[in-house]
Parts: structure tokens; C-alpha cells; sequence
């Protein structure tokens, strides 16, 4: 069996530096392609595109995940911008969402990371707390994750990935508001927070407010491209 080929979708920077080079960069950090990798896929980034080449993108790919990074704007949930939220990050937001549509139009098996749970929240009608505190680390830290359990509904996809609750890296300050009406959350924070999100009756698709890429715990990217595989 051929290892499944899993898209992950990049940040879009006007500059970053590079050896003697500063330039403007589609990155991410390594720890994403990484998490593929040792869970059996093959990774391939994914930068900001045109939003109608979104389809073609997705038919080539087994499995897609959309990665943390900026704040998504209000204005595709229809709000006003809060001053704590980050500036817009429009490229990723129209690519990003045109890749969520067309890989769950197609069935190909999608993961939401962070930014990428907000914005398949977003994407099925949802919409999004502008800014909560307690959710990066006890300090505040910028640039240093935190860490908390979250607990899984019993009877949910991600309950039968992490059965148990866990603790997680975190580092967010946005989470779900208004819970899109196809969703349903299939984990929580000792705060109530919305840590989990999945789509019944699609073939594979799960958002995590967390970032599995900084932790040890393969088993979510695990059953992506478990998924990704069948079919």
C-alpha cells in the first residue's frame, strides 16, 4: 500500500530570514511535516493559491490539514474586530476555506489544527470567541506553550482515538463561540472551553484546538492518516 500523501497548509509571511536572505515566505513549522512523517504519511506544504485551483489541490491529496497561525478575520463570521484580535491573514482565509470545502465535498479526510478547528467551525456557520485568557501558558508567555487536560464526549471520533483524558500543548486565544449546526464538540476544557470538534457522518473530519505537532501523542495525526488510507 502506497503512503498516503497528507497536504498541510502553510503561513504566508512578508518577510523571513534565512541565512543572508530576507524575503517574503510561505513557511511552517517543521514540527507539522514532522508529525506526518512519524505517523506514517508523506507530507506536502501547502502555500496560500488561487481558490479555484483548491478542488485540483485536494483530488491529489489522501488527507488534508489545516495548521494553526493567525487569527481568523470576523468578517467571515459576520463580526466586528475585536482590538485583541490579530490583523487579517486573507490569503490564508480564502485558500484555507476553499480547501476545507472541497475536501469535504470529496470526502478526503481533513484535520484542524488550532486556527484550522476555528475555521472549519467557520466554514460550516459557526463562529468564534474573539479572545478568552488561561489558554497559553500560566504566564503568558509569547512564544511558550502551556498545557491542559481536555476531556472527550463519550461516544464521539475523537473519543475513540483518546479514549481517556489528556493533557494537551495549547497556545490560543480564540476558540468557538456559536458551534457551526453540523458539528459536534467531542471534547472540552476543564472551562468549558470547546476543544474538539467533528463532522457525523462525513468520512473523516476533526478539529483540535491544540497543537498535537508539539507534543509526543501521535494518535490523532495516527488516525488521519489511518483514514486517508482507505477509500
Amino acid at each position: 500500500m502506497s503512503v498516503p500523501l497528507i497536504g498541510v497548509t502553510t503561513y504566508l509571511e512578508p518577510v523571513a530570514r534565512w541565512g543572508v536572505w530576507e524575503l517574503p515566505a510561505a513557511l511552517l513549522p517543521s514540527a507539522y511535516p514532522r508529525l506526518v512523517q512519524r505517523s506514517g504519511g508523506l507530507a506536502a506544504l501547502l502555500s496560500p493559491d488561487d481558490p479555484a485551483r483548491a478542488a485540483a489541490a485536494v483530488a491529489r491529496l489522501d488527507g488534508l490539514v489545516v495548521a494553526g497561525g493567525a487569527d481568523v478575520e470576523p468578517v467571515r463570521y459576520g463580526a466586528e474586530r475585536d482590538a485583541r484580535t490579530g490583523p487579517p491573514a486573507r490569503e490564508r482565509d480564502t485558500w484555507e476555506l476553499a480547501l476545507l470545502g472541497a475536501a469535504l465535498e470529496s470526502g478526503t479526510p481533513v484535520l484542524g489544527i488550532c486556527r484550522g478547528m476555528q475555521l472549519l467551525n467557520v466554514a460550516l456557520g459557526g463562529t468564534l470567541t474573539q479572545h478568552l485568557d488561561g489558554h497559553t501558558n500560566p504566564l503568558g508567555t509569547p512564544g511558550v506553550l502551556g498545557e491542559h487536560p481536555v476531556t472527550p464526549v463519550p461516544g464521539t471520533l475523537y473519543a475513540s482515538i483518546v479514549p481517556e483524558e489528556s493533557s494537551v500543548p495549547t497556545y490560543h486565544h480564540q476558540a468557538v463561540d456559536v458551534l457551526a449546526p453540523d458539528l459536534v464538540a467531542s471534547a472540552h476544557a476543564a472551562d468549558g472551553t470547546v476543544e474538539a470538534v467533528e463532522l457525523p457522518g462525513a468520512r473523516w473530519a476533526l478539529g483540535v484546538q491544540w497543537h498535537p505537532e508539539m507534543g509526543d501523542d501521535l494518535r490523532v495525526m495516527r488516525a488521519l492518516v489511518a483514514a486517508s488510507k482507505r477509500g
